[in-house]
């Protein structure tokens, strides 16, 4: 690609102590590229670090990022090789003030599957000063030139970090599923392909978490999850990540293990208010027999809870180690951020999203 210095953007310590960090960099230098880093990204990515990753790329020459790890690193390093290359402030794509339309190249270097983000063209930031989470999508400006997913590389994941990623990758394929558009034969059965393949590899992936063929069929199933595959001509819905947004915002949890306690509210919502689509998913999914709608949707959400407890992830407040949750805040922020209704699938008032989040409890 022409590149002749890169940013190497990556977490905290794990990628530095396995050595792999290292390795990059020593590979990229092996081809003629100079090397700068940015370390030290943390779960939930802020502002603060794109500022300083742009302010660096724009000092040093830096004309492209690899980033190394998972989500957020990649999410960072995005939104700084959006900003470089834009004389206004980065936020003003995240708020909807511009449209991004080009960027310095980014590759990936996989180590958690969960996110998605080395094949999508999204990022999500958070604004320290307000705690506001907001999610960018593009249709390629940010979509990654390449991304290595080496499944040996997600081995000495921790358990709850891979149950999480799990559950993240699930909620990406059903808030593309979870749609008003009819006649998607064809991506309905890949969605559900994908999550009946996830739902029969979890188990052999946290058992034995050094399984190639089991991790990799989770890894591959991450990247399909998010790049756009399964929302081909078809409204989407993204309500339950809206929600999670929130709660992540405001008290810090795993993205993965809020979704999977958002997921199982919202889902129990519909199955009362539009019950077709949920009863689908139960059937083909999960093997639900019953023939009523609403009693296959219900079933399918224990199913799902299950699923997720299986794992070892909350599917309540408490269990995600939020007691007491302030509600009203959380509803008051999510419809300050996306709008007065929301939801592709089912239009959500604030009475709604209020009752889908003291299902929660």
């Amino acid at each position: 690609m022409g590149v002749k210095k890169v940013l190497v953007v990556s977490g905290h310590s794990s990628a530095r102590k396995s050595g792999l960090l290292d390795r990059v960099l020593v590979s990229i230098t092996a081809a003629g590229v100079k090397t700068l880093e940015l370390t030290g990204i943390d779960p939930n990515p802020t502002d603060d670090r794109v500022y300083e990753g742009i302010e660096l790329c724009r000092r040093e020459g830096v004309d492209g990022l690899v980033a190394v790890g998972g989500g957020s690193a990649i999410d960072t390093a995005k939104a700084i090789a959006g900003g470089v290359v834009y004389d206004g402030d980065f936020w003003d794509f995240y708020e909807g003030k511009a449209v991004m339309e080009k960027a310095l190249p980014v590759g990936v270097v996989l180590t958690i599957p969960a996110a998605g983000s080395e094949g999508s063209g999204n990022s999500v930031i958070t604004r320290k000063s307000d705690m506001k989470k907001i999610s960018l999508r593009t249709d390629m400006a940010l979509r990654p030139k390449f991304a290595i997913l080496n499944p040996a590389l997600t081995f000495t994941l921790p358990p709850y970090q891979v149950a999480s990623g799990i559950a993240d990758m699930m909620a990406h394929i059903m808030e593309r599923y979870f749609t008003p558009t009819d006649d998607c034969t064809t991506t309905d059965h890949v969605a559900e392909g994908l999550l009946r393949a996830i739902i029969e590899e979890a188990p052999r992936t946290m058992a034995n978490p050094t399984d190639y063929q089991s991790r990799a069929n989770i890894m591959w199933a991450g990247t399909l999850a998010h790049n756009g595959v399964c929302g081909c001509g078809r409204v989407e819905d993204w309500v339950s990540h809206f929600m999670e947004h929130e709660i992540s915002a405001v008290y810090g949890v795993t993205h993965g293990a809020g979704l999977a306690t958002v997921f199982p509210a919202w889902l129990s919502f519909m199955a009362e208010h539009k019950p077709a689509r949920p009863a689908q998913f139960a059937r083909r999914v999960f093997g639900v027999k019953d023939s009523d709608d609403r009693a296959a949707a219900f079933e399918g959400v224990t199913c799902l809870k299950g699923f997720y407890s299986s794992l070892g992830l909350p599917v309540s407040f408490g269990e995600l180690g939020v007691a007491n949750p302030d509600i009203d805040l959380l509803v008051k922020r999510l419809h300050a951020n996306k709008g007065i209704k929301i939801g592709g699938y089912f239009q959500l008032t604030q009475a709604d999203t209020y009752e889908i989040y003291k299902m929660m409890l």
